[in-house]
Order: C-alpha cells, then sequence, then structure tokens
C-alpha cells in the first residue's frame, strides 16, 4: 500500500464517518482565527477533493482568539485555544471543547479550562483521545489536560514551566513554547520553544496523563533560530522543525525507542538566503514523505523542498506566492492532492494543486474570505 493510500486509510479510521472501502469524496475545513470585525471565532468550509473547490465559509462557532484547532480521533470532538488574556480571575488563557457533528458541521461548546499559561498558541490530541496538550507561548510552558468520555476538558494532569534565555536577546530573552507534537507512538512530547533555541522532549505517561522530561531532555538547534512548529515524516523515522528568527528548516533522525532527536540537515526557506523581515510560521509533510514545505511571512511564499529518506537530506526545490499573504498556517488534505493556505493578513484561504511528481504548487484560483485565518484542519463530511 503506498502512503497516500495509508493516509486516506488512516482519515478513515481516524473520523469513524465512512466505510473503509469508500474515500471521502468531501472534507470539512476548519478554520482557526484572530477575532476582528470580519471574524467571530471558528469558521467552516466543505472541500471538495475531485475539483479542490473550496465552499463558501460559514460560522461553525463563536469564540475569542481560537487561533490553533485540534480534532480528536474519533472525529466527534474539536479543541480550540482561546488566546485571552485572563481566565477565572488568573492571568492565562484557555483551552474550549467543542462537540463536533460530522454531518451537519456544527460545533456546540462543551467547556473550558484553564490552559496554565498565557498566550497559548497550540494544541494537540493524543490518538487514543485521551489528552489534550496546548503550549503557552507568553508563559513559555507546556501542559497535558485529560478528555472525558463526552469530549469535555479537566484540569490539567501535568505542567511544566520552561526556564532559561537563548545566547541572542529580545524575543529570546525568556522560553515561549510554540508548539506541541506527539510522536506517532504516542509516548514522546515535543515543545518547540522559540525563547530557548531547542526542542524539549517530554515522556507521555498515558495512563497518569503525565509528562516527564526525556533524557537527554532536549535537542539544541543553532543560536537564534527560533524553533516555532514541529511534523514527523509519516516513516516516523525523521522529523522537522522550522526555525521562525533565522528562516530555516531543520531535519532530524529520529530514534523512536528512546525519544532522541540527531540534527540532520539546516537549509535556508528563502531564495538566496535572505529576505530583510522575514519569518517563518508552519512546516507540513506531504503525506507521500517525499515533500517538505514551510511558510515564509514577509516573502509571502511557501517554500518547497524534496525529502530523501536514504541521506535524511533536504533539497529546496521552489518557491510558490500567488495570492500569499502572511500565511501563518497551511495544510495539505490527507489525500495529498491539494494544499490550503490561511492568509493571516490576506484575510483569505487559498487552495493549491499539488504535483504528486514534483511536489510543485499551482493556484487552483479557489479562494475564500476569512477575517484573520491562522489554523486549517480537515475532517470528512460523513455522508
Amino acid at each position: 500500500m503506498t502512503r497516500s493510500a495509508i493516509a486516506v486509510a488512516g482519515l478513515l479510521a481516524f473520523a469513524s464517518v465512512a466505510p473503509a472501502d469508500s474515500p471521502p469524496e468531501k472534507l470539512w475545513v476548519y478554520i482557526g482565527t484572530y477575532n476582528t470585525p470580519k471574524s467571530k471565532g471558528i469558521y467552516r468550509a466543505e472541500l471538495d477533493l475531485a475539483t479542490g473547490k473550496l465552499g463558501e465559509p460559514e460560522l461553525a462557532a463563536e469564540a475569542t482568539n481560537p487561533s490553533f484547532l485540534a480534532i480528536a480521533p474519533s472525529g466527534k470532538f474539536l479543541y480550540a485555544v482561546g488566546e485571552v488574556g485572563e481566565f477565572k480571575g488568573k492571568k492565562t488563557g484557555a483551552v474550549t471543547a467543542f462537540a463536533l457533528d460530522p454531518k451537519t458541521g456544527d460545533l456546540k461548546r462543551l467547556n473550558s479550562e484553564s490552559a496554565g499559561g498565557s498566550g497559548p498558541c497550540h494544541i494537540s490530541v493524543n490518538k487514543a483521545g485521551t489528552h489534550a496538550f496546548v503550549a503557552n507561548y507568553g508563559g513559555g510552558s507546556c501542559a497535558a489536560l485529560p478528555i472525558g468520555k463526552d469530549g469535555s476538558l479537566g484540569e490539567a494532569t501535568s505542567f511544566h514551566q520552561h526556564k532559561g534565555t537563548s545566547v541572542v536577546k529580545s524575543r529570546r530573552s525568556e522560553p515561549h513554547a510554540h508548539s506541541i507534537n506527539l510522536d506517532p507512538n504516542n509516548k514522546f512530547a515535543f515543545v518547540a520553544d522559540l525563547g530557548l533555541d531547542k526542542v524539549l522532549v517530554y515522556a507521555f505517561d498515558a495512563e497518569k496523563g503525565t509528562l516527564t522530561p526525556n533524557t537527554p531532555p532536549a535537542v539544541k538547534l543553532a543560536d537564534g533560530a527560533g524553533p516555532r512548529h514541529f511534523a514527523f515524516h509519516p516513516s516516523g523515522k525523521f522529523a522537522f522543525v522550522i526555525n521562525e528568527l533565522d528562516s530555516t528548516l531543520t531535519s532530524m533522525e529520529y530514534d523512536e525507542a528512546k525519544g532522541v532527536l540527531r540534527v540532520n540537515d539546516t537549509v535556508t526557506t528563502l531564495p538566496g538566503g535572505k529576505f530583510q523581515g522575514n519569518s517563518t510560521a508552519e512546516v507540513v509533510v506531504h503525506p507521500s514523505g517525499k515533500f517538505v514545505y514551510g511558510s515564509n511571512r514577509g516573502h509571502n511564499s511557501i517554500a518547497v523542498f524534496a525529502f530523501d529518506e536514504a541521506t535524511g537530506k533536504l533539497t529546496p526545490k521552489g518557491h510558490q506566492g500567488d495570492g500569499v499573504k502572511v500565511p501563518r498556517n497551511f495544510n495539505i488534505d490527507p489525500t495529498g492532492k491539494f494544499m490550503l493556505v490561511a492568509n493571516q493578513d490576506g484575510d483569505s484561504v487559498i487552495v493549491f494543486a499539488i504535483d504528486p511528481k514534483t511536489g510543485a504548487l499551482t493556484p487552483t484560483g479557489s479562494k475564500i474570505e476569512v477575517g484573520k485565518p491562522v489554523c486549517v484542519k480537515f475532517l470528512p463530511v460523513a455522508r
């Protein structure tokens, strides 16, 4: 079975909303935003996998700055961070749970809990759907929150306050946890901390819901790199981190038994390696494992790389910037056919077709207007 076929099968199992031998025809696209006069919360639209056409967006749920989203493996619940300055009288952000109807796409708020720190900016859910994990940028911390059978969130069962600084100051004068992801086996969690120039590693105990610093506790990136988002290769043998401040992408080999990362290769995300005022944001691996993509804000482009599993090396394959304006986040549908780019300053989400042989991106002409979009997630539309 090809990796693309595995991705489709995995998506169907993830959502539990379609027969195993029937690939989805359409996907719900959930879009996290920052509140503006044009945005009131979480939006949804339909993506037609035959044409790549993205339907008009509708408000799925009102929420305060639900910038990043995660969908439970069952497809029945959605979780959103709330970048707010105060929650229940404390200076902390929030995490909110929603019940999700895969037929209508509707969201119904269940409850909210403290993120444990200010400025929560990233959230993920383990494969068993028992815990949500949040990274707090402003607080420089991370936490694990238990998920009940009804999808609601409980108080954090584990919390870690990062400490230290990088050699370069300004935004690196204190910790800034920017993302938290679990490995394919759900045994280790990886927190990219921009302020420390490290990816911190935690062993995850699913029964206790605890995160414990691994040995070694982190992998160090280049001074001033500013690691931001993190993604695994479909093989589970490699991982990638995009570095916001020096506009680079780093590939790493992964020892799944020990939860240890080893830096393998680092390349620039910019043509010629320079562009004044640029910062990167997102990294996504194609389901085939052959290509890796990173977003540039400033240069306003998606950088395309070929990835060689034999050597672990990344090879630049060009940039796509048509219609791209401050691409905070982007995602690839699980079939690998289309990429959706969220233009934070363009108030839009645009669609590109992906060439399966070269990884090149071609505009489809499909575009929808959404105020300050900053996250894109997929779920099959139930029939």
